[in-house]
Parts: structure tokens; C-alpha cells; sequence
């Protein structure tokens, strides 16, 4: 089981690694403790153990390790959780010109959770998992507090239509939604990033009045162990990301900027999906599998998510 941690929660004004946020459960459970609790029920329920693989970033590898290690790993094996680091590349003012950070040396950003197989492969994982006997891999992102990184009928339904992959998916609730969805290209499955969709792509019915680009991709993935060696001999394309970035000015002197100055680049793990012949979309109820965290307030906030992982619990007992 493989969550990413690419940067810490600053967008919910959380000074932290974004796993260590607590989303106000009258426990106050982080994010991290809250899949511990999903795996520890998986592991009990199927009566195995399940590695858990962590990806963090050069940013946030030492306060998630150390998050862990002070609270005695929330009772899993210890042995069965792995931290590894992510990849980095440099960021581009708009002029193309490379940036200096605050200690002088080359701004670099995280490489998206696309950079996670060749992460993977640089640091042992994947040998890792074979040595482990590991055959499917569950990959998601440490936001989604209703994640079922354990999925048994996911899973056989990809033995059963023998593939290498698969995606869960979910309606778009509305033509603006800030999700990516599944399509084809040239006859392969893909996925059409929310930022790469033009208004009339996304607004367009068929006959019954069903949205054509609606069937939308949560990051949800699931990998066979071979799919996964091989993707990970190369990298995956890179999406540019106009973001506000701090940098040391000719002067030396710290610049802060008010909103946008420069591009960072993020691949994208769907762009794996271009590799395949075929991959199994499995569509999946959106209060039971998806609460991601993602701003402060609003929709996708800690609000929403708390209210949907309280209902879903309060509906299990």
C-alpha cells in the first residue's frame, strides 16, 4: 500500500508534513492514524500483513519519520513501513531562468506523484516488494481520508479481466469540478487533468444527457508489481505548474511574490496509463471512498472531509 506525501499542508494553514494535520475528529486523529486505522482493519480482517510504503519529500522525509516514531508507529509493525523520497527538479522564473533559494543553492521542487515509480526503483522499493512476495500495489494520495487502500473485489476484478491496472472512478458532480477523467488516446486509456480540459470538453452531453468527459479519476490506482518494474524504467511526461515561489533576487535579497512568478513540473501518475493495453475502471460511491483534504475551507476541506468520514462510521456500526 503506497500513499504520497509530495509537500506539507500550507494551504490549510497546517505548518507540517500534510499526513500529520489533524482534521478535527473529537479524537483528533491525524491523517496518517486514520489510514493506519484502515490497514490495521484490513490486516485483521484478511490475516495478513501488509507492507505500507510511504513516499515523502526531501522537504517534509525527517518530520513524517519522526512523526511516526513519536507515536510508537499508531501500533503498526514497524518493520512493515517503509519511508522513501521523491524526486526533485529545478523551477523556472518565466523567462526561463533558473531560481536560487533562501540558502543560495538551486530552487528545486518535488517531481509530482507521477515521479513515484522511478522513486520507487532509485530506492530499493520495488526490489523490496519482490522480495516480499508482493504482487499488487495500491497507490494513492495521504489527503483522502476514505481511501480503501485494500480493495479485494478491486483487485479480482483486474485478475479477472487480466490487466495490469486499474482506476476507481467517480461521477463528476458537476461539469467544473476540479477533477481529472478518464478517456482514451490513440486507442489507450488516459486521463484528462482538470487544468488540460477545455469549457466546451467539459460541458458536452451524449443522447441521454450523460457528461462524455464525466467518469472522473480520484487517484484511487491499483498496479501489478510488473506494470509497475516496468514504468518505472522511464519517467513519466512532465505538466508545467505556474505556482508562487520564493527566490533570492540578484541582490540577494528574499522575494516573496504576491501570486504566480514561476514554473515548477509535475508528472502525473495517470500518464502511466498510456503504457497500458488495457486497464479496469471500477466506479465507487463517492461517500464512501472519497474525503480528500485540500483547502482550508470550502469544498474538499476539513469540514467536508471530517462530515463524510464521521457519516460513513456512524453508518457502519
Amino acid at each position: 500500500m503506497l500513499p504520497w506525501q509530495e509537500g506539507n499542508g500550507t494551504r490549510l494553514g497546517h505548518n507540517g508534513p500534510k499526513g500529520t494535520f489533524d482534521f478535527g475528529l473529537k479524537s483528533h486523529k491525524s491523517i496518517f492514524e486514520v489510514l493506519c486505522d484502515n490497514l490495521k482493519e484490513a490486516c485483521q480482517k484478511y490475516r495478513v500483513s501488509i507492507p505500507w510504503y510511504i513516499m515523502t519529500s526531501k522537504q517534509n522525509n525527517k518530520e513524517t519519520i519522526e512523526f511516526f516514531e513519536q507515536n510508537n508507529y499508531f501500533g503498526y509493525k514497524k518493520e512493515d513501513i517503509t519511508f522513501f523520497k521523491q524526486g526533485e527538479l529545478p523551477v523556472l522564473d518565466e523567462q526561463g531562468k533558473l531560481l536560487l533559494n533562501e540558502q543560495g543553492t538551486l530552487n528545486e521542487a518535488a517531481d509530482g506523484h507521477g515521479g513515484i515509480f522511478v522513486a520507487m526503483r532509485k530506492n530499493g522499493v520495488i526490489e523490496d516488494m519482490k522480495t516480499r512476495g508482493i504482487k499488487w500495489v495500491f497507490f494513492g494520495p495521504v489527503d483522502n481520508v476514505l481511501v480503501k487502500m485494500v480493495d479485494s473485489i478491486f483487485i479480482g476484478l483486474c485478475e479477472d479481466k487480466k490487466v495490469l491496472a486499474g482506476g476507481k472512478s467517480l461521477i463528476k458532480a458537476y461539469p467544473e469540478e476540479r477533477v481529472g477523467v478518464f478517456c482514451k488516446k490513440q486507442g489507450k486509456p488516459s486521463v484528462i487533468e482538470y487544468t488540460e480540459i477545455t469549457e466546451e470538453m467539459a460541458e458536452m452531453t451524449d443522447e441521454k444527457g450523460n457528461l462524455v468527459y464525466g467518469e472522473s479519476h480520484i487517484n484511487c490506482n491499483l498496479f501489478h508489481i510488473d506494470a509497475v518494474e516496468e514504468i518505472s524504467k522511464d519517467k513519466l511526461p512532465y505538466h508545467p505548474a505556474h505556482k508562487k515561489i520564493e527566490y533570492l533576487n540578484y541582490q540577494g535579497k528574499l522575494v516573496k511574490p504576491e501570486k504566480p512568478n514561476a514554473y515548477k513540473f509535475e508528472a502525473f501518475i495517470f500518464d502511466s496509463f498510456e503504457q497500458l493495453e488495457n486497464m479496469v475502471i471500477l466506479r465507487v460511491k463517492r461517500e464512501e471512498e472519497f474525503a480528500p483534504i485540500k483547502n482550508a475551507e470550502g469544498q474538499d476541506s476539513p469540514e467536508t472531509a471530517k462530515k463524510l468520514y464521521e457519516d460513513f462510521y456512524a453508518n457502519k456500526e
